[in-house]
Order: C-alpha cells, then structure tokens, then sequence
C-alpha cells in the first residue's frame, strides 16, 4: 500500500463514520489560533492546533464530526533525527469529535481502522493508559474498553502517569485530558526487564494517540470537568507507512526513496557510515520545503530561524558525505515531485523556494568551511566560551544547534549562558529602543484582544480601498498592547495613505456597525465578496463575519458585536519585510 493510497482509505474510513474532511492548514498558525488563549507557537504542529477555537466550543460550520490529513511541524525530536522514526516535519492523520461521540467509540474507530483497513494484528498492538492521580482519576472506561471489549490482555496494556498519557494544555490553562496512545510491538530485542512502550528503544513504535479532552485548568492550576467533551486524534502517516510497506525505517518508504536516492547519487562517500547524514538532510530539506511553500523564508528571528536552522544543518551534512555542488534545491525538487499532488502550494511557489534555498546555500556554504577552521581555534580545552559560540552565529551564520553538534562530536561542552548572555547584550544593541509594545508574546481571548482582531478586518478592507484590491493578509499577531498586521503591497506606504487608512478605520468605529456571522458554503462566501486569508484552504463551509456592508471575511472569529467598542484606532508604525510585503503596528486607545 503506498502513501497515496493509505490518506485516501482513512479519509473514506471516517467519511463512512459520518466524519467531514476538512483541508489541510497552512503550517504558519492562524489568527485565531493565536485569539484561543494559547502559548504562541511557530509551526502547527498536530491536526488539534488549527482546531483550537472549536475545541473550546466555537461552532465548527462543517459540524461536530471531522476528519483530515494535517501537514506538521515540530523540532522537539530535532536530536533524534537520523534514526528509524523520528522526523521534523509529518503528515497527521486526525479525526475529531467535538462534543459528540467520547472514549469508548472513538477506540473502536481507531481499532478498527487499524486493524480492518492496514491489516495490524491484534496480538501485535500495545496500548497505554492513564494510571490516575490527584487531579484526575485511573481511567477506567478506557481500561474496561480495551481489556474488555477489543481484547487486549492485561500485559499489553501499560499504565503511565500524566507525564506520559496525558495532553495538555498548551498553555498554562486551557483544555486538557487523559489520553491512550496505540503501539506496534516490532518484536525486536528489548533493552531490559523494564522494557516497554515509553522506552525510546525503537522496539514499540507508536501510531496513534487518542486525547480525551474532558478537563480544563485554570489559572490556579486546579483540574474541572469541560461542559463541552472533545475527541482528538492523531495517527501518524510516515509511521504507519512503515510499518504497512514492511520497511525498517520511515527513510525507506516510497514517501522518502526518491529523496534519498537522489541525496545518495550526489554523495561523494558511501555505505553505511553516511546513513545518518542522508537521513537528516531528507528529513530537513523536506521540511525546510514545506515551510517555504507557506512562505516562511530563512532569517535569524522565529519561523525564519528555524528554517534557516533546517536548511543549514543539511548543507553542513552534506559537506559530511562528500556533496560539494549547490544541492538543496535538487533536493526540494524531488519533494515537489512527491507531494504536489497532495499539496499543491509547493509546486505553486516552486520558484520562491528554489531561490530562497539556493540563496542560502550559497550565503552559508562559504561561511561554512572558515566557521569550521575558527572552531577549531576555539575548541582547546573541555568548554567552548559563550562569546566564541556567539562568534560562530554572527560572523559565520552558525546556528548555536550547529555549534552544540560540532563541540559533542568532539567530546565539548557549549558554555550556554554565556552564549545567551552575549546574544541578549547583541539583542538590545539591535533593537535601538525599539518599544517593548511592538515585542510578541502569548495571545489571549481578552476583550482587547478580540478587539484588536475584529479592528484588523477594518483595516483590512481600508488598506485595499486606498491601496488596491492587490492587498492580501499575509499574516497577523495581536496582544493585549499592539496590533500587528502583515500584508502583500510592493513599496513602503506614504504619510497621506497611512492617514487615509487610519480615518477610514475610525469613520467606521464611530458609525458604531453591526458585526454579524453567517455560516455559508465556501463559493456562495466568494460570491458575495467575502475575502480571506492569502493562501489558506478552506472546508466546504465557513465562518463569514461582516462588519456593516463595508467588509465581509472568512474568518473562525471570535469578534465584539459592534465597532463602537474598539476604540480610537491609531497607526504607529510602517515597516517593510521583503518580497512586496508590509507590516503594520497600530494600537487601540
């Protein structure tokens, strides 16, 4: 069974279930994700987080029963790369009940696609469970679920703390739950008497998680139970692949044989003692791909640096098997070739991302060679300094990960304090007093900030009145202090348009407008000149907010009833951020 084919069987699964497909999100979280209360993140990183509103109890407008394929990026795992299993970015498999069908249903489901539609045998699946504590009691209906009803012995069925079978929340306080994970049992060697699947021995492979959010913790650290139950579900895709093709890693799967063939092609060395550097760039330059089709480029703050950190520690792994040509955007072809079909953005912005890894590449490769020669002038002794850590960053471009790996592969310690004590001092010397309001942060569901977030779909709609129907939302944050606004526009604004927006958005907060919601079919919402985010994808139904008869959005809310309680809106700031995008800052009094 290949890749393409294992999506479609889940998906028709769960739409027999009576589950909706909902598309894909874009790996750069959206507004109102960060309006839902939680810890800003800089990637999705799981099918739940796009889903965050309405697992608060925000309507969803395709209903309370969801299912999809949900492209995810985490760098928790980033050491782990290399071995058998563990990547940077993945495909996640999820279904969702929001305050439908709980616990003992959603088991069955994932049972019995795991076993009736990949064709897993009962007597190779482990599972986990909550063992119950002071906040929260043993979990017993899941317990008397698998034991009982799927028949999975005692044995097989391991008990673990909060720490290993327990999601959440995000944040300090939100939704939150017991949840049981499924393993595959590959029956290799065990590593001890102890042995089982919250080892990291590679000998049980987990490929599904059910969360059961049926708690919610409160700013005092205190567990009540949610009016509102929710399912969430995560399997994952490579993982599963693997096992189904009968593969000993996800590297070997038909999602990866094209990319590694290729990266081998390019080595100079061969064998074995290559395998982890081919790993690490496959998994890298794929997800460094994926980032830069949603359009996060290279730099050293956020997104862009953990993109820069991705592309970086490929090309340096490639220099480790003998590749001395321009090779990263060889690679992201391949990608390209795999994925588009399922992803149409990366062959969309193929000429973004081959640009922006070829430009990279050539910045970084140079700078690599001499950055290796100083470390070695550095590394004398059992420690590297902090400022000779933050040498490498600012005159070679050397991520302080790259750093970390250069001095363990010579037996070193990094003095990190000091790296970060001479990176705070480089912080302030480039900020040049820049306010502390313009600074991110945690987002919350307050009243300012819900304000801010109905105010940017003002702003929205003025800046295309004054400045063309070609302005497109790019991105946004807002916090309890400013509003920051991201936008598609090809050169700085002058002083008289920012004073047009600026008196469009107040004329509009004075005329005191009704904000209303509609759930609308996705073309019916096009046709009556409701506009969204630039490149994201949309379910078949949506969220239409109008504020008066001046702006129409597509949008998950949440917004105040009427522009009267914004607020004076005032601009204090316009910025470029490279390729003809702009960013706003503009504040609420």
């Amino acid at each position: 069974m290949e890749a393409s084919q294992l999506r479609q069987k889940f998906l028709n699964f769960f739409q027999k279930k009576g589950h909706v497909v909902i598309p894909s999100a874009s790996l750069v979280p959206s507004t109102e994700v960060e309006l839902s209360g939680i810890q800003k993140v800089l990637f999705t990183t799981a099918g739940m987080h796009p889903l965050i509103p309405y697992l608060l109890g925000e309507a969803h407008p395709e209903g309370k029963k969801l299912v999809n394929v949900q492209k995810s990026l985490r760098t928790d795992d980033i050491d782990e790369i290399g071995d058998i299993q563990h990547l940077t970015f993945f495909e996640m498999l999820g279904y969702w009940s929001l305050g439908d069908y709980f616990k003992k249903e959603s088991i069955h489901y994932t049972f019995d696609f795991f076993t009736e539609i990949l064709g897993f045998k009962k007597e190779d699946i482990s599972v986990t469970i909550f063992a119950g504590d002071e906040d929260a009691p043993f979990d017993q209906e899941v317990y008397d679920t698998w034991k009982n009803d799927i028949g999975i012995p005692e044995e097989r069925i391991y008990r673990y703390p909060k720490k290993e079978n327990w999601w959440g929340p995000i944040s300090e306080t939100g939704p939150c739950g017991p949840c049981t994970e499924i393993f595959v049992d590959t029956k290799i060697p065990d590593c001890g008497p102890d042995c089982g699947p919250a080892c990291k021995c590679d000998r049980f492979v987990e490929i599904g998680n059910n969360v059961f959010m049926e708690y919610f913790k409160n700013l005092q650290g205190k567990f009540g139970k949610l009016s509102q139950k929710n399912v969430d579900v995560g399997l994952g895709l490579e993982r599963l692949v693997m096992l189904v093709q009968n593969k000993e890693t996800v590297f070997e799967t038909d999602l990866f044989e094209d990319i590694v063939s290729k990266i081998k092609e390019l080595a100079k060395f061969k064998g074995n003692e290559i395998e982890r550097s081919v790993r690490i760039i496959a998994d890298h330059l794929r997800a460094a791909t994926f980032a830069l089709a949603d359009g996060v480029q290279p730099s050293n703050l956020d997104r862009g640096y953990v993109v820069r950190r991705l592309i970086r520690r490929s090309i340096r792994h490639g220099k480790l098997i003998g590749i001395n040509e321009i090779f990263t955007p060889k690679i992201a072809v391949e990608v390209i070739k795999k994925m588009s079909d399922v992803y149409p953005e990366l062959k969309e912005n193929e000429k973004f991302i081959f640009s922006e890894l070829n430009k990279e590449e050539e910045k970084f490769s140079g700078a690599l060679q001499k950055g290796i020669k100083r470390f070695g002038i550095f590394s004398y002794g059992q420690k590297l300094s902090g400022k000779d850590a933050f040498d490498l960053f600012q005159t070679y471009g050397f991520p302080i990960e790259i750093t970390e790996e250069l001095a363990k592969e010579k037996g070193l310690e990094v003095d990190m304090e000091g790296y970060q004590e001479e990176y705070k001092k480089h912080q302030q010397i480039s900020r040049k007093g820049l306010k502390k309001k313009f600074a991110g942060g945690l987002a919350s569901q307050s009243p300012k900030v819900i304000a801010g977030h109905t105010a940017t779909h003002i702003l929205h709609q003025a800046l295309r009145d004054v400045l063309g129907n070609h302005v497109q939302q790019t991105g946004s944050n807002i916090t309890e202090e400013r509003i920051r606004f991201d936008f598609s526009h090809p050169q700085k604004m002058t002083e008289g348009e920012i004073e047009k927006v600026e008196k469009i958005v107040n004329e509009k907060i004075v005329a005191n407008l009704p904000i209303k919601k509609e759930i609308l079919p996705l073309e019916k919402a096009r046709q009556i000149g409701a506009i969204g985010l630039f490149g994201e994808k949309y379910s078949n139904k949506v969220s239409v907010y109008s504020i008066g008869n001046f702006s129409k959005e597509i949008c998950g809310g949440p917004h105040v009833g009427s522009t009267k309680e914004l607020g004076k809106f005032k601009i204090v700031k316009e910025e470029g951020l490279g390729s003809n995008r702009r960013r706003i800052y503009a504040v609420l009094d």
